[in-house]
């Protein structure tokens, strides 16, 4: 089995070359690049399995570093921050990144994180959450919300009729809400189906790619049910 190639973008020295190391320890193949500019060149010649982005950057942050790289690719991407409440953790995920880990980071905590993103993502052409697109529509694999369709079989989804462009993480979400429609999903529930979180985690992570589903999919699409979660209007 091929190595996993992870791009990794840090502009501390010691903290790029100490994980480097540790990821490598763990059978990746690791790229390590100090600046957003010289990881966008990497991420062009290589085309990494995995983007590891720190959001403070020289040259170019890393939060602009994900929007160029979630424009040309689908890409896992995940951001590192040294502050848990930093807004950068909510820009980095609205620019597109899958999850985030935050600074000073145990190198098993970081390593499980990429597996986990990499097992939803290695599984994006499955059911999520086990069972997601259970229920098929008259059409076989298509489930029907109004003008959404959502081709489970083929992992496609339609809006009027046009493709709607998603990410895996997203596909995710989208099939674990059009497996139980007007069912009220909790964000835990959501953070241990689509994100395969074992543990407890932020829930900002959902809230953001909710709203990113919602702005591809209708604005009206996902009710929030005020202190319980979201569902899917049928």
């Amino acid at each position: 089995m091929a190595e996993t190639h992870v791009l990794f973008v840090e502009d501390d020295d010691v903290i790029r070359e100490a994980t480097q190391l540790a990821l490598e320890r763990d059978g990746f193949a690791v790229t390590a690049m100090p600046d957003g500019l010289s990881g966008l060149e990497a991420f062009r010649a290589d085309r990494p399995d995995i983007a590891l982005l720190d959001v403070m950057l020289p040259g170019m942050d890393g939060v602009s570093l994900c929007r160029r790289i979630r424009d040309e690719s689908t890409v896992p991407v995940i951001m590192l921050s040294a502050r848990a409440d930093s807004i950068d953790v909510v820009l980095g995920l609205e620019a597109g990144a899958d999850d985030y880990v935050t600074k000073p980071f145990d190198g098993s905590v970081l390593v499980a994180r990429i597996r986990a993103v990499l097992r939803r993502f290695g599984h994006a052409g499955g059911a999520a959450g086990g069972d997601a697109g259970r229920d098929e529509g008259p059409d076989g694999g298509v489930l029907v919300f109004g003008e959404l369709e959502v081709d489970t079989d083929g992992m496609e989804v339609r809006r009027g009729g046009a493709p709607v462009a998603l990410t895996p993480t997203e596909m995710r979400l989208l099939l674990e809400f059009s497996s139980a429609p007007g069912t009220v999903l909790s964000r835990d529930k959501l953070l241990e189906r689509v994100w395969d979180y074992g543990w407890g985690g932020d829930t900002r992570v959902v809230d953001v790619h909710v709203q990113r589903l919602r702005t591809k999919i209708g604005q009206d699409r996902i009710e929030t049910v005020r202190g319980f979660g979201y569902k899917l209007k049928g």
